[in-house]
């Protein structure tokens, strides 16, 4: 699930290439890789929570794009997402696994999350008393689940959250679908 509720745009013009970046910058324009390192910038100077808000919301939104993947991997972005878990803003925890889910697609991204510890954090969002963090929290470990972490991520207490999600049809269907599709590809269905 991609962290932009709505698209209105054209699937051809979804995703960014080369072309279509250098267009829509302009001869004037700040490259791709600049502005997000200023987004980075930004927020490692600010002490305003608001502001920080803003910032992941924009990065994960950055993030839905395979264009943007090496200049997030080289900007270290995967891991402001991560560190974003840890923090008692709910907010961010939200924009970060948002960022998360958005990115680990990606083989590159998800070694890159798995390896920096990222798996038992995205756990701890399906708690979460925010919807869309559980949201994007399923999709990223539906995307991370793999031959070389499913016992971590598969363990009985992970499979018994999501089987609850999976039953919450009525409570709310977007927990119910990804959990089933969670269970189907991952656990051969729901007992």
């Amino acid at each position: 699930p991609s962290f932009i509720a709505e698209l209105t745009i054209p699937v051809a013009y979804m995703f960014t290439n080369s072309r279509r970046q250098e267009e829509r910058t302009g001869k004037y324009g700040t490259p791709r890789v600049q502005y997000l390192q200023e987004l980075v910038t930004q927020f490692q100077n600010s002490t305003s929570e608001e502001s920080k808000e803003r910032i992941v919301a924009n990065l994960a939104n950055f993030a839905y794009d395979p264009f943007n993947y090496t200049f997030l991997r080289q900007l270290n972005v995967l891991e402001l997402f991560l560190d974003c878990l840890t923090e008692p803003n709910e907010k961010l925890v939200e924009f970060g696994v948002g960022g998360i889910c958005n990115t680990c697609v990606d083989p590159a991204n998800a070694s890159i999350i798995t390896q920096c510890g990222g798996i038992p954090l995205i756990i701890q969002c399906l708690s979460s008393p925010v919807r869309n963090t559980v949201n994007y929290a399923l999709g990223a470990l539906y995307y991370l689940c793999n031959a070389d972490n499913k016992e971590e991520i598969l363990r009985p207490e992970v499979v018994d959250v999501v089987e609850r999600y999976a039953a919450a049809g009525s409570v709310s269907v977007s927990f119910s679908n990804l959990a089933r599709a969670f269970l189907d590809k991952h656990v051969s269905g729901p007992k």
